[in-house]
């Protein structure tokens, strides 16, 4: 069995369809989704979600795409819902340099905030990261001591270098349907992440796998991602289901709430 780590079914492309998908997942190779906030609502959402369906899980947090938005009724909310059986981390949560949707320094604030609040509720980060693995790396590294719980690259888009740097954090990296893309090049990043650090993920309804680019993504479609990952490490995909699997529980369910 799979488990697709991140997903946004709530998005408008998924939400009329939740309920087919969960009852779809075992017959699709999945045991379990994680719906991801990014946002206090979507948070809220995400939450919602894992109380209707036993088969999903939340994660909740803000982007930082709306790190601007950051306030203390979304502290509070985190704060209070982080002991929730359903809530695996604190997440999506990062810096975003491609669009800058929040001015930097806020981004940068609102990130070590919220690594404080997970180290403070003994959860897991989920990070997002896009053209700003320096600071992300001097951030961390700031914050070393408050790393209790795990770190989780999602959709990770770095080099193999900043591989080496994550790794002193004992962080594991999420790969989705992006290393399918034909101009993606990203071989010798697969290779390089760690067995014991590595798990899949769709990111849907966004990042669709080929061949159905284009296409709304959905959580079946993280199989085609453990393919390609089969493929270029050259190992059996039920070991790469396996490996995948174990580390996805070894981050993510390593105590009874």
């Amino acid at each position: 069995m799979l488990i697709d780590s991140h997903a946004h079914l709530s998005d408008e492309r998924l939400i009329d369809r939740v309920g087919e998908i969960s009852r779809n997942l075992a017959n699709d190779g999945l045991e379990s989704v994680f719906e991801v906030g990014f946002d206090l609502q979507s948070s809220k959402s995400a939450l919602a979600l894992a109380k209707e369906y036993d088969n999903i899980y939340a994660i909740i947090g803000t982007h930082p795409h709306d790190a601007k938005f950051y306030d203390s009724e979304c502290e509070e909310f985190y704060m209070q819902y982080a002991s929730h059986k359903k809530v695996l981390a604190i997440g999506e949560i990062g810096l975003d340099y491609y669009y800058d949707k929040s001015e930097r320094d806020v981004q940068r604030d609102v990130f070590a905030r919220q690594i404080v609040l997970a180290d403070k509720v003994g959860l897991p980060i989920v990070l997002h990261i896009r053209d700003a693995y320096g600071d992300a790396v001097d951030i961390l590294d700031a914050h070393k001591d408050k790393l209790n719980h795990g770190v989780l690259l999602h959709c990770y888009s770095g080099s193999v270098e900043m591989i080496k740097q994550f790794n002193k954090y004992g962080c594991y990296y999420a790969l989705g349907g992006a290393i399918t893309f034909k101009n993606a090049k990203k071989d010798d990043v697969i290779k390089a992440i760690p067995n014991d650090r590595l798990l899949v993920e769709t990111d849907s309804p966004y990042m669709t796998p080929v061949p159905f680019r284009g296409q709304p993504n959905e959580p079946k479609y993280v199989n085609l991602v453990a393919d390609k990952i089969a493929e270029v490490k050259g190992m059996d995909r039920q070991e790469i289901e396996r490996l995948t699997y174990a580390n996805t529980k070894a981050l993510f369910f390593k105590y009874d709430k």
